[in-house]
């Protein structure tokens, strides 16, 4: 597990004290000004401005900062993604840098993307902040403005069920219907089967029924 997180801090969006620190205040504060990543704030605020602007923040979360690994990778972490491109402008100069590297054998080519992923994964991921918290369907009572939102779905392996993320927080899966792909889910189901991820949250049929409630009870009033 310490090598996968590692890997996933190679996706340009700092480390995980600072990440995870991010995400809980964006669901404490939704949509207020103390929300980090508010659609409030505005499309480039919601887009990159937080990612420059919330240093303060990383160190408030205790469960993580208590273990070494991450207090290693918070210490370290432009060390990581400085290192992988020094290798990647070693193998293959600055076409590699910006594109990827390729790994030779006898049979197959694969070419991993550093540049051109590390800008595509950034963006896709802060649609989830931004568009799904404008544009979708809310099948959920939340006290906030989250959706879902299918094409986001599509382009964030499930995180676009934003909506169904926000009424269950817990839940490591956010696509509840069998049509609302959920790649990431597929993969936290496989990390538990390799024993690699344990103690997974979903949440219960009475969590689900008590949100159901609220929203007819909502539903009246309206």
């Amino acid at each position: 597990m310490i090598l996968v997180i590692s890997f996933l801090q190679l996706k340009l969006q700092k480390d995980p004290l600072f990440y995870v620190n991010t995400h809980k205040n964006h669901h404490k504060y939704a949509d207020t000004d103390r929300d980090p990543v508010a659609p409030t704030h505005g499309f480039w605020y919601c887009n990159m401005g937080w990612f420059c602007n919330n240093h303060h923040i990383a160190a408030k979360v205790p469960e993580l900062k208590a273990q070494w690994f991450y207090r290693f990778l918070h210490d370290t972490y432009y060390w990581h993604p400085t290192a992988l491109a020094a290798l990647l402008y070693l193998h293959g100069g600055l076409s590699y840098l910006a594109w990827g590297m390729f790994y030779r054998t006898s049979i197959h080519v694969f070419k991993f993307l550093l540049g051109m992923r590390g800008v595509v994964v950034h963006h896709f991921a802060s649609l989830a902040t931004f568009v799904s918290h404008i544009w979708g369907d809310r099948p959920w009572n939340t006290p906030d403005t989250s959706t879902n939102n299918w094409w986001v779905a599509m382009l964030t392996l499930g995180e676009g069920w934003h909506n169904n993320h926000h009424a269950f927080p817990r839940s490591a899966r956010h696509g509840f219907e069998w049509w609302q792909f959920d790649l990431t889910w597929e993969l936290i189901k496989f990390l538990k089967l390799v024993g690699l991820a344990r103690d997974v949250k979903l949440p219960t049929d009475a969590e689900k029924r008590r949100m159901s409630v609220k929203l007819k009870i909502k539903g009246k009033v309206e």
